[in-house]
Parts: C-alpha cells; structure tokens; sequence
C-alpha cells in the first residue's frame, strides 16, 4: 500500500510484447517504490525491461497489468488528455539522445514544454533563463543545438525537463553517448539536482560512476527489480 511520504509506487507491473514467436514477457509483477528527493538507478543488461520500466512510470507505455500511483492517484485511470496533462507537468524525461529542436535555441527548447502546457512566454522565458544558470549555459541562451557540444546540448534537455517543475525526473541513458568527462559533468549535474533542490530522480544506466552517486541501486532481471543497495 502507499504511505504518505511515497511520490511514486509501480504495483504488479507487467508487460508482454507480441512477437512473431508468441508472447515475450519484459516486466513480471514488478513492485518499485523510490524514495521522495533521492537519486535511484536501474542497472542491468541492454534488454532486460530498464526502458521499458521508466516508459511507463513516465506514462508514456502502459502496462499490461498492474498499476502507477503518483502520490496515491492511479494515473492510468485519467482519461487521455487529463494523462498528457499530467505527463507534462509532472514528468521530466531525459534520453540518451536530446531530441533538441534544431530550429529553436537552447532558451527556446527549454521553454516548449511550458509553451505547451499553456504557461505565459515571459514567465517561462525567466524560468528558462534561471534553469540555463542552473546547468551552466546562461552564456548559451541564443545558441541554437549544432552551435553546442554534446553535452551541453544534454544539459539543455535537463533544463527542458525541469521547466514544469516535474514531481518526478526519468533518465535513461543521460550519458551513454557522452565521453567519461562530459559524462562524469552531467553526472555531477543530476547529483546537484537530488541534493540541492530534492528532485526525486530516477535513472536506468550501465555506468557505474553514475550508480555509484545513488542513494538506491536496483538491478533489472528476469522481469523484476532487486534492490543492490
């Protein structure tokens, strides 16, 4: 059951694909409960459901059994559009790739969420530009993603990911396409995000310099979660 201090609970989560060869099961009854404010990783091999898990605690896959309470609601009772509305204010995602507009700069990627979800330009334009501080690209702002490296452009998309003020941030993979020192600084990013502003965070990953910065460490087998530590 969920207690009161929860934010996020997976109950029973199951997930069967149709294949060619019949049904594949990639989650099996899973249960996962991070802690509020805490930085949480997912290990284990490419294939064993880690994406998959976080697809659908973001609301982006459903389940083929089981359910998702954010702080106590079964979001996947809500019909479809109250669904999208909850995923863009209460979820920030960041991929292995950053999916930045090409077209738009950093100021402007960073923005759209909010754009969507009806909030004021000049409002999110402050936010926006606070955000770029936060990462360390308020130098940035007007760049649009070829004028930025890698891993500046990754960071763009944690600030997008952050500009609806999300309950919950899912990574998979933040740095599998950075080198060690661009990855090892989005590392120290995400960390400073769970320390100093409590954002309950949650990242599938094979990096260890990563899994080692958790307060949680889980492995992915077999359809289920084991808890490392």
């Amino acid at each position: 059951m969920p207690t009161d201090s929860e934010i996020l609970r997976g109950e029973g989560l199951s997930k069967q694909f149709r294949t060619p060869r019949g049904s594949l099961t990639v989650l099996s009854e899973l249960e996962f409960a991070p802690a509020r404010g805490r930085l949480t990783a997912i290990v284990g091999a490419s294939g064993t459901g880690k994406s998959t898990l976080l697809h659908i605690l973001g609301t982006l896959d459903r389940p083929t059994g089981g359910r998702v309470l954010v702080e106590g609601e079964d979001v996947f009772r809500l019909s479809g559009t109250a669904l999208a509305r909850f995923r863009n204010r209460a979820v920030g995602f960041v991929f292995q790739f950053h999916h930045l507009l090409p077209e738009l700069t950093a100021l402007e990627n960073v923005t759209m969420p909010g754009l969507i979800a009806g909030r004021e330009r000049y409002d999110l334009q402050e936010e926006g530009r606070r955000l770029l501080g936060i990462v360390g690209l308020e130098a940035r702002e007007d760049h649009r993603p070829a004028q930025l490296s890698g891993g500046e452009q990754q960071r763009v998309a944690v600030a997008r990911a952050l500009v609806n003020g999300p309950k919950i941030l899912l990574a998979d993979e933040p740095s599998g396409n950075l080198d060690g020192p661009t990855g090892e600084a989005l590392h120290e990013l995400l960390d400073h995000l769970v320390r100093e502003r409590g954002q309950t965070t949650i990242v599938a990953t094979h990096n260890d310099r990563l899994a080692a910065r958790a307060d949680a460490v889980y492995r992915m087998e077999r359809g289920k979660l084991h808890i490392l530590r």
